[in-house]
Protein backbone atom coordinates (compact mmCIF):
# COMPACT_ATOMS: atom_id res chain seq x y z
CA UNK A 1 0.00 0.00 0.00
CA UNK A 2 1.39 3.38 -1.01
CA UNK A 3 0.21 6.30 1.11
CA UNK A 4 1.21 9.06 3.54
CA UNK A 5 1.30 6.34 6.21
CA UNK A 6 -2.38 5.66 6.90
CA UNK A 7 -1.44 3.08 9.54
CA UNK A 8 0.28 5.74 11.63
CA UNK A 9 -2.73 8.01 11.13
CA UNK A 10 -5.04 5.31 12.50
CA UNK A 11 -2.69 4.63 15.42
CA UNK A 12 -2.80 8.31 16.29
CA UNK A 13 -6.61 8.36 16.14
CA UNK A 14 -6.69 5.30 18.37
CA UNK A 15 -4.25 6.73 20.90
CA UNK A 16 -6.19 10.00 21.15
CA UNK A 17 -9.67 8.44 21.29
CA UNK A 18 -11.61 10.23 24.01
CA UNK A 19 -12.80 7.94 26.79
CA UNK A 20 -16.31 9.40 26.56
CA UNK A 21 -16.43 8.33 22.89
CA UNK A 22 -15.83 4.68 23.74
CA UNK A 23 -19.41 3.56 23.21
CA UNK A 24 -21.04 1.07 20.87
CA UNK A 25 -19.47 0.84 17.43
CA UNK A 26 -16.72 3.23 16.28
CA UNK A 27 -15.01 3.35 12.91
CA UNK A 28 -11.70 5.22 12.65
CA UNK A 29 -10.81 6.02 9.02
CA UNK A 30 -8.12 7.68 6.97
CA UNK A 31 -7.59 8.08 3.24
CA UNK A 32 -4.99 5.91 1.54
CA UNK A 33 -3.74 4.74 -1.83
CA UNK A 34 -3.92 1.15 -2.98
CA UNK A 35 -3.29 -0.48 -6.33
CA UNK A 36 -4.90 -3.91 -6.12
CA UNK A 37 -7.00 -4.89 -3.10
CA UNK A 38 -6.38 -8.59 -3.75
CA UNK A 39 -2.64 -7.85 -3.74
CA UNK A 40 -3.03 -6.08 -0.40
CA UNK A 41 -4.91 -9.08 1.03
CA UNK A 42 -2.38 -11.55 -0.33
CA UNK A 43 0.44 -9.74 1.50
CA UNK A 44 -1.25 -9.92 4.92
CA UNK A 45 -0.68 -12.44 7.70
CA UNK A 46 -3.93 -11.82 9.56
CA UNK A 47 -7.01 -14.05 9.21
CA UNK A 48 -9.73 -14.12 8.21
CA UNK A 49 -9.21 -12.34 4.90
CA UNK A 50 -12.22 -11.29 2.86
CA UNK A 51 -13.00 -9.57 -0.43
CA UNK A 52 -16.33 -8.32 -1.79
CA UNK A 53 -17.45 -6.31 -4.80
CA UNK A 54 -21.04 -6.15 -5.97
CA UNK A 55 -22.06 -6.54 -9.60
CA UNK A 56 -23.32 -3.02 -10.37
CA UNK A 57 -21.05 -0.63 -12.27
CA UNK A 58 -19.30 1.71 -9.84
CA UNK A 59 -19.97 -0.53 -6.82
CA UNK A 60 -17.71 -0.17 -3.79
CA UNK A 61 -14.84 -2.64 -3.44
CA UNK A 62 -14.01 -4.04 0.02
CA UNK A 63 -11.06 -5.92 1.47
CA UNK A 64 -11.24 -6.91 5.14
CA UNK A 65 -9.00 -8.49 7.76
CA UNK A 66 -9.57 -9.96 11.18
CA UNK A 67 -12.81 -9.97 13.12
CA UNK A 68 -14.15 -7.74 15.87
CA UNK A 69 -17.05 -10.16 16.17
CA UNK A 70 -18.08 -13.30 14.29
CA UNK A 71 -21.52 -14.87 14.03
CA UNK A 72 -22.33 -18.50 13.33
CA UNK A 73 -26.08 -18.02 12.97
CA UNK A 74 -28.44 -15.59 11.27
CA UNK A 75 -30.20 -15.03 14.59
CA UNK A 76 -26.97 -13.86 16.24
CA UNK A 77 -26.20 -11.58 13.30
CA UNK A 78 -29.67 -10.03 13.38
CA UNK A 79 -29.46 -9.52 17.14
CA UNK A 80 -26.21 -7.59 16.73
CA UNK A 81 -27.67 -5.48 13.92
CA UNK A 82 -30.60 -4.61 16.17
CA UNK A 83 -28.37 -3.81 19.16
CA UNK A 84 -26.29 -1.29 17.26
CA UNK A 85 -29.31 0.20 15.47
CA UNK A 86 -30.89 0.91 18.88
CA UNK A 87 -27.70 2.69 19.98
CA UNK A 88 -27.74 4.96 16.93
CA UNK A 89 -24.67 6.50 15.36
CA UNK A 90 -22.65 5.01 12.53
CA UNK A 91 -23.62 1.45 11.59
CA UNK A 92 -21.12 -1.20 10.42
CA UNK A 93 -21.06 -3.55 7.43
CA UNK A 94 -20.98 -7.27 8.11
CA UNK A 95 -19.56 -9.68 5.51
CA UNK A 96 -19.91 -13.41 5.07
CA UNK A 97 -22.21 -16.11 3.87
CA UNK A 98 -24.24 -19.23 4.40
CA UNK A 99 -23.76 -22.74 3.11
CA UNK A 100 -25.97 -24.64 0.70
CA UNK A 101 -25.13 -27.73 2.72
CA UNK A 102 -23.74 -27.15 6.23
CA UNK A 103 -23.02 -30.86 6.69
CA UNK A 104 -19.74 -30.82 4.80
CA UNK A 105 -16.51 -31.95 6.56
CA UNK A 106 -14.34 -30.82 3.63
CA UNK A 107 -15.53 -27.26 4.41
CA UNK A 108 -14.50 -27.47 8.07
CA UNK A 109 -13.28 -23.86 8.31
CA UNK A 110 -16.54 -22.42 7.00
CA UNK A 111 -19.48 -23.78 8.98
CA UNK A 112 -23.13 -23.51 8.02
CA UNK A 113 -23.18 -19.74 8.53
CA UNK A 114 -20.35 -17.29 9.09
CA UNK A 115 -20.63 -13.50 9.12
CA UNK A 116 -18.07 -11.16 10.59
CA UNK A 117 -17.59 -7.56 11.56
CA UNK A 118 -14.03 -6.96 10.28
CA UNK A 119 -11.31 -5.41 12.42
CA UNK A 120 -9.56 -3.79 9.41
CA UNK A 121 -11.52 -2.60 6.39
CA UNK A 122 -10.10 -1.25 3.14
CA UNK A 123 -12.77 0.30 0.91
CA UNK A 124 -12.41 1.82 -2.53
CA UNK A 125 -15.30 3.69 -4.13
CA UNK A 126 -15.41 6.17 -6.98
CA UNK A 127 -11.62 6.27 -7.21
CA UNK A 128 -11.04 7.03 -3.52
CA UNK A 129 -9.76 4.55 -0.95
CA UNK A 130 -10.03 4.58 2.84
CA UNK A 131 -8.45 2.36 5.47
CA UNK A 132 -10.64 1.86 8.55
CA UNK A 133 -10.25 0.36 12.00
CA UNK A 134 -13.45 -0.98 13.57
CA UNK A 135 -13.99 -0.97 17.35
CA UNK A 136 -16.73 -2.22 19.70
CA UNK A 137 -17.15 -1.02 23.28
CA UNK A 138 -20.66 -2.14 24.22
CA UNK A 139 -19.80 -5.69 25.29
CA UNK A 140 -16.10 -5.81 26.15
CA UNK A 141 -13.31 -4.25 28.18
CA UNK A 142 -12.27 -0.94 26.51
CA UNK A 143 -8.56 -1.40 27.27
CA UNK A 144 -8.55 -4.93 25.87
CA UNK A 145 -10.40 -3.78 22.75
CA UNK A 146 -7.89 -1.02 22.11
CA UNK A 147 -4.97 -3.38 22.71
CA UNK A 148 -6.36 -5.89 20.20
CA UNK A 149 -6.96 -3.14 17.63
CA UNK A 150 -3.43 -1.81 18.10
CA UNK A 151 -1.99 -5.30 17.59
CA UNK A 152 -3.90 -5.68 14.30
CA UNK A 153 -2.61 -2.35 13.05
CA UNK A 154 0.94 -3.35 13.95
CA UNK A 155 0.56 -6.57 11.96
CA UNK A 156 -0.47 -4.88 8.70
CA UNK A 157 1.85 -5.39 5.74
CA UNK A 158 2.41 -3.23 2.68
CA UNK A 159 0.71 -4.15 -0.57
CA UNK A 160 2.83 -6.44 -2.77
CA UNK A 161 2.49 -7.43 -6.43
CA UNK A 162 0.45 -10.58 -6.85
CA UNK A 163 2.37 -13.70 -7.87
CA UNK A 164 2.01 -14.78 -11.49
CA UNK A 165 -0.21 -17.73 -12.33
CA UNK A 166 2.43 -20.21 -13.40
CA UNK A 167 1.76 -23.14 -15.68
CA UNK A 168 1.06 -26.24 -13.60
CA UNK A 169 0.08 -29.83 -14.23
CA UNK A 170 -3.29 -30.80 -12.78
CA UNK A 171 -4.84 -34.21 -12.32
CA UNK A 172 -8.57 -33.85 -13.03
CA UNK A 173 -11.38 -35.92 -11.59
CA UNK A 174 -15.11 -35.24 -11.97
CA UNK A 175 -17.74 -36.19 -9.40
CA UNK A 176 -20.07 -37.59 -10.62
CA UNK A 177 -18.61 -39.25 -13.69
CA UNK A 178 -20.33 -38.56 -16.99
CA UNK A 179 -21.92 -42.02 -16.84
CA UNK A 180 -23.35 -41.37 -13.37
CA UNK A 181 -24.53 -37.95 -14.52
CA UNK A 182 -26.47 -39.48 -17.40
CA UNK A 183 -28.14 -41.88 -14.96
CA UNK A 184 -29.18 -39.02 -12.65
CA UNK A 185 -30.59 -36.98 -15.53
CA UNK A 186 -32.55 -40.02 -16.67
CA UNK A 187 -34.08 -40.43 -13.22
CA UNK A 188 -35.03 -36.76 -12.90
CA UNK A 189 -36.60 -36.62 -16.37
CA UNK A 190 -38.60 -39.81 -15.93
CA UNK A 191 -42.32 -38.94 -16.26
CA UNK A 192 -43.12 -40.41 -12.83
CA UNK A 193 -40.47 -38.18 -11.19
CA UNK A 194 -41.50 -35.08 -13.13
CA UNK A 195 -45.06 -35.36 -11.82
CA UNK A 196 -43.95 -34.37 -8.31
CA UNK A 197 -40.53 -32.72 -8.94
CA UNK A 198 -40.42 -30.74 -12.21
CA UNK A 199 -36.89 -29.38 -11.61
CA UNK A 200 -33.73 -30.63 -9.87
CA UNK A 201 -30.44 -28.73 -10.13
CA UNK A 202 -27.72 -31.34 -10.27
CA UNK A 203 -24.12 -30.29 -9.72
CA UNK A 204 -20.65 -31.54 -10.47
CA UNK A 205 -17.41 -31.12 -8.54
CA UNK A 206 -14.30 -30.97 -10.70
CA UNK A 207 -11.21 -31.67 -8.56
CA UNK A 208 -7.84 -30.45 -9.84
CA UNK A 209 -4.91 -31.87 -7.86
CA UNK A 210 -1.43 -30.36 -8.15
CA UNK A 211 1.75 -30.16 -6.10
CA UNK A 212 1.32 -26.45 -5.37
CA UNK A 213 -1.90 -24.52 -5.89
CA UNK A 214 -1.76 -20.87 -7.00
CA UNK A 215 -2.52 -18.02 -4.64
CA UNK A 216 -6.32 -17.77 -4.35
CA UNK A 217 -6.04 -13.96 -4.43
CA UNK A 218 -3.96 -14.00 -7.61
CA UNK A 219 -6.48 -16.38 -9.15
CA UNK A 220 -9.43 -14.20 -8.12
CA UNK A 221 -7.75 -11.04 -9.41
CA UNK A 222 -7.18 -12.60 -12.85
CA UNK A 223 -10.67 -14.08 -12.89
CA UNK A 224 -12.22 -10.66 -12.27
CA UNK A 225 -10.83 -9.41 -15.56
CA UNK A 226 -13.01 -11.84 -17.54
CA UNK A 227 -16.08 -11.47 -15.29
CA UNK A 228 -16.72 -7.74 -15.27
CA UNK A 229 -20.53 -8.11 -15.14
CA UNK A 230 -20.45 -10.40 -12.10
CA UNK A 231 -20.09 -10.23 -8.33
CA UNK A 232 -16.58 -10.89 -7.01
CA UNK A 233 -15.87 -12.46 -3.62
CA UNK A 234 -13.25 -14.30 -1.64
CA UNK A 235 -12.90 -15.49 1.92
CA UNK A 236 -10.01 -17.24 3.66
CA UNK A 237 -10.39 -18.31 7.28
CA UNK A 238 -7.02 -20.07 7.40
CA UNK A 239 -3.97 -20.44 5.16
CA UNK A 240 -4.97 -23.86 3.85
CA UNK A 241 -8.48 -23.07 2.57
CA UNK A 242 -10.07 -20.26 0.56
CA UNK A 243 -13.36 -19.84 -1.27
CA UNK A 244 -13.44 -17.48 -4.24
CA UNK A 245 -15.92 -16.78 -7.00
CA UNK A 246 -17.32 -14.51 -9.72
CA UNK A 247 -21.05 -15.32 -9.65
CA UNK A 248 -23.46 -13.67 -12.10
CA UNK A 249 -26.56 -14.17 -9.95
CA UNK A 250 -27.90 -11.82 -7.29
CA UNK A 251 -29.72 -13.38 -4.35
CA UNK A 252 -31.12 -10.01 -3.34
CA UNK A 253 -30.30 -6.35 -2.90
CA UNK A 254 -32.11 -4.41 -0.17
CA UNK A 255 -32.13 -0.63 0.23
CA UNK A 256 -34.25 0.11 3.27
CA UNK A 257 -37.59 -1.60 2.54
CA UNK A 258 -37.02 -1.92 -1.22
CA UNK A 259 -35.78 -5.31 -2.44
CA UNK A 260 -34.53 -6.46 -5.85
CA UNK A 261 -33.99 -10.10 -6.72
CA UNK A 262 -33.94 -12.09 -9.95
CA UNK A 263 -34.70 -15.38 -11.61
CA UNK A 264 -31.53 -16.33 -13.49
CA UNK A 265 -31.94 -19.73 -15.11
CA UNK A 266 -31.77 -21.14 -18.61
CA UNK A 267 -28.40 -21.33 -20.34
CA UNK A 268 -26.87 -21.46 -23.80
CA UNK A 269 -23.29 -21.02 -25.02
CA UNK A 270 -21.72 -17.88 -26.53
CA UNK A 271 -20.36 -17.54 -30.07
CA UNK A 272 -17.66 -15.13 -31.22
CA UNK A 273 -19.65 -14.21 -34.34
CA UNK A 274 -22.18 -11.53 -33.30
CA UNK A 275 -24.98 -12.78 -35.59
CA UNK A 276 -24.57 -16.38 -34.44
CA UNK A 277 -24.45 -15.23 -30.82
CA UNK A 278 -27.68 -13.25 -31.24
CA UNK A 279 -29.33 -16.21 -32.92
CA UNK A 280 -28.43 -18.35 -29.91
CA UNK A 281 -29.93 -15.72 -27.59
CA UNK A 282 -33.19 -15.78 -29.55
CA UNK A 283 -33.14 -19.58 -29.46
CA UNK A 284 -32.69 -19.50 -25.68
CA UNK A 285 -35.63 -17.13 -25.13
CA UNK A 286 -37.89 -19.27 -27.28
CA UNK A 287 -36.82 -22.65 -25.94
CA UNK A 288 -39.52 -24.46 -23.94
CA UNK A 289 -37.09 -26.41 -21.77
CA UNK A 290 -35.11 -23.32 -20.69
CA UNK A 291 -38.28 -21.25 -20.22
CA UNK A 292 -39.62 -23.94 -17.91
CA UNK A 293 -36.38 -23.90 -15.95
CA UNK A 294 -36.63 -20.12 -15.48
CA UNK A 295 -40.34 -20.29 -14.62
CA UNK A 296 -39.67 -22.74 -11.78
CA UNK A 297 -37.30 -20.16 -10.28
CA UNK A 298 -39.48 -17.07 -10.48
CA UNK A 299 -42.64 -18.88 -9.34
CA UNK A 300 -40.98 -19.95 -6.09
CA UNK A 301 -39.39 -16.52 -5.55
CA UNK A 302 -42.78 -14.85 -5.96
CA UNK A 303 -44.33 -17.34 -3.54
CA UNK A 304 -41.61 -16.74 -0.94
CA UNK A 305 -41.77 -12.95 -1.22
CA UNK A 306 -45.55 -12.65 -1.07
CA UNK A 307 -45.90 -12.98 2.75
CA UNK A 308 -42.89 -10.68 3.29
CA UNK A 309 -44.02 -7.86 1.00
CA UNK A 310 -46.98 -5.62 0.26
CA UNK A 311 -45.98 -5.19 -3.39
CA UNK A 312 -44.15 -7.53 -5.79
CA UNK A 313 -43.50 -6.86 -9.48
CA UNK A 314 -41.74 -9.04 -12.06
CA UNK A 315 -40.18 -7.76 -15.29
CA UNK A 316 -39.99 -9.35 -18.72
CA UNK A 317 -37.56 -12.09 -19.64
CA UNK A 318 -34.30 -10.87 -21.18
CA UNK A 319 -30.85 -12.22 -21.98
CA UNK A 320 -27.72 -11.72 -19.86
CA UNK A 321 -24.50 -12.29 -21.78
CA UNK A 322 -21.42 -13.49 -19.91
CA UNK A 323 -18.03 -14.42 -21.31
CA UNK A 324 -18.75 -18.10 -22.04
CA UNK A 325 -22.51 -18.46 -21.62
CA UNK A 326 -25.74 -16.47 -21.74
CA UNK A 327 -28.76 -16.79 -19.44
CA UNK A 328 -32.44 -15.90 -19.22
CA UNK A 329 -33.12 -13.37 -16.45
CA UNK A 330 -36.26 -11.81 -14.98
CA UNK A 331 -35.94 -8.99 -12.43
CA UNK A 332 -38.26 -8.92 -9.42
CA UNK A 333 -38.95 -5.84 -7.27
CA UNK A 334 -40.65 -5.92 -3.86
CA UNK A 335 -41.56 -3.48 -1.10
CA UNK A 336 -40.99 -5.32 2.16
CA UNK A 337 -43.18 -5.08 5.24
CA UNK A 338 -41.57 -2.83 7.84
CA UNK A 339 -40.68 -5.63 10.27
CA UNK A 340 -38.98 -7.92 7.71
CA UNK A 341 -35.29 -8.54 8.49
CA UNK A 342 -32.30 -9.92 6.61
CA UNK A 343 -32.54 -12.95 8.86
CA UNK A 344 -36.00 -13.66 7.44
CA UNK A 345 -34.85 -13.04 3.86
CA UNK A 346 -31.83 -15.31 4.21
CA UNK A 347 -34.00 -17.89 5.89
CA UNK A 348 -36.62 -17.82 3.13
CA UNK A 349 -34.92 -17.22 -0.22
CA UNK A 350 -31.94 -19.59 -0.42
CA UNK A 351 -31.45 -22.10 -1.80
CA UNK A 352 -33.37 -20.76 -4.79
CA UNK A 353 -34.73 -23.12 -7.47
CA UNK A 354 -31.84 -21.88 -9.65
CA UNK A 355 -29.44 -23.96 -7.53
CA UNK A 356 -31.73 -26.46 -5.77
CA UNK A 357 -34.87 -27.15 -7.74
CA UNK A 358 -38.65 -27.12 -7.39
CA UNK A 359 -40.37 -27.92 -5.15
CA UNK A 360 -37.49 -27.26 -2.81
CA UNK A 361 -37.87 -30.08 -0.29
CA UNK A 362 -38.22 -32.81 -2.92
CA UNK A 363 -35.40 -31.46 -5.09
CA UNK A 364 -33.04 -31.20 -2.10
CA UNK A 365 -33.95 -34.72 -1.04
CA UNK A 366 -32.90 -36.03 -4.47
CA UNK A 367 -29.65 -34.02 -4.36
CA UNK A 368 -28.71 -35.29 -0.91
CA UNK A 369 -29.51 -38.86 -1.85
CA UNK A 370 -27.41 -38.86 -5.04
CA UNK A 371 -24.60 -36.28 -4.85
CA UNK A 372 -21.62 -37.69 -2.99
CA UNK A 373 -19.51 -34.55 -3.26
CA UNK A 374 -20.01 -31.84 -0.66
CA UNK A 375 -21.45 -28.56 -1.94
CA UNK A 376 -20.62 -26.71 1.27
CA UNK A 377 -20.75 -22.99 0.47
CA UNK A 378 -21.12 -23.63 -3.25
CA UNK A 379 -24.68 -22.56 -4.21
CA UNK A 380 -25.06 -20.83 -0.83
CA UNK A 381 -25.13 -17.05 -0.30
CA UNK A 382 -22.30 -14.54 0.09
CA UNK A 383 -22.23 -10.78 0.53
CA UNK A 384 -22.62 -7.70 2.71
CA UNK A 385 -25.29 -6.98 5.33
CA UNK A 386 -25.97 -3.74 7.19
CA UNK A 387 -28.87 -2.03 8.94
CA UNK A 388 -29.62 0.29 6.01
CA UNK A 389 -28.82 -1.96 3.05
CA UNK A 390 -27.68 -5.44 2.12
CA UNK A 391 -26.60 -7.25 -1.01
CA UNK A 392 -25.81 -10.93 -1.49
CA UNK A 393 -24.91 -13.11 -4.44
CA UNK A 394 -25.71 -16.74 -5.07
CA UNK A 395 -22.33 -18.44 -4.62
CA UNK A 396 -21.96 -20.11 -8.01
CA UNK A 397 -19.06 -19.95 -10.53
CA UNK A 398 -16.70 -20.49 -7.64
CA UNK A 399 -13.65 -22.41 -6.50
CA UNK A 400 -12.71 -24.00 -3.17
CA UNK A 401 -8.92 -23.67 -3.04
CA UNK A 402 -7.10 -26.03 -0.69
CA UNK A 403 -3.42 -26.76 -0.12
CA UNK A 404 -3.16 -29.30 -2.98
CA UNK A 405 -6.59 -29.28 -4.62
CA UNK A 406 -8.79 -26.76 -6.42
CA UNK A 407 -12.43 -27.80 -6.47
CA UNK A 408 -14.62 -26.19 -9.14
CA UNK A 409 -18.40 -26.41 -9.06
CA UNK A 410 -21.08 -26.12 -11.70
CA UNK A 411 -24.74 -27.03 -11.82
CA UNK A 412 -27.49 -27.50 -14.40
CA UNK A 413 -31.24 -27.33 -13.97
CA UNK A 414 -32.72 -30.63 -15.06
CA UNK A 415 -36.32 -30.41 -16.30
CA UNK A 416 -38.48 -32.15 -18.89
CA UNK A 417 -36.52 -32.20 -22.14
CA UNK A 418 -33.05 -32.11 -20.56
CA UNK A 419 -30.47 -34.22 -22.40
CA UNK A 420 -27.54 -35.67 -20.39
CA UNK A 421 -24.79 -34.83 -22.90
CA UNK A 422 -26.04 -31.28 -23.45
CA UNK A 423 -26.24 -30.63 -19.71
CA UNK A 424 -22.75 -32.09 -19.17
CA UNK A 425 -21.30 -29.75 -21.79
CA UNK A 426 -23.14 -26.86 -20.10
CA UNK A 427 -21.20 -27.67 -16.91
CA UNK A 428 -17.94 -27.41 -18.88
CA UNK A 429 -19.03 -24.03 -20.27
CA UNK A 430 -19.70 -22.72 -16.77
CA UNK A 431 -16.17 -23.51 -15.54
CA UNK A 432 -14.47 -22.57 -18.82
CA UNK A 433 -13.26 -19.15 -17.62
CA UNK A 434 -11.36 -20.38 -14.59
CA UNK A 435 -10.13 -23.49 -16.41
CA UNK A 436 -8.52 -21.24 -19.01
CA UNK A 437 -6.79 -19.24 -16.25
CA UNK A 438 -5.36 -22.48 -14.93
CA UNK A 439 -4.04 -23.37 -18.41
CA UNK A 440 -6.64 -26.07 -19.00
CA UNK A 441 -8.99 -24.21 -21.35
Amino acid sequence: MQSTNPIEALKHQLDTLNETARKGFIRLSTSCQVGNLAGWLNAQQLFPRLYWKARDAGAAEYAALGAVKAFDSLAALQADLATLADMGGEQPDYFGGTAFDPRAPEWQHFGGCHFLLPRIELKRHQGKAALSLNLRFDDRCPDAEIAQARACLAALEKEQPLPRLLSRTYQREDHPSQKEWASWVGQVTHPEHLRHTPKVVLSRETSLVTAEVPSPWALLSRWQGSATDCFHFGIQFAAQAAFIGCPPERLYKREGRHLITEALAGTIRRERDALQDQALAAELLGDKKNSLENRCVYQQLLTQLEPLSHHVHMGEAHIVKLRSVQHIRRLIDAELHREVTDQQLLGALPPTPAVGGFPRHLALAFIRQHERHQRGWYAGAFGRVSHASSELAVAIRCAHVGSETIRLYAGAGIVAGSQPDEEWHELDSKIADIMSLLGMG
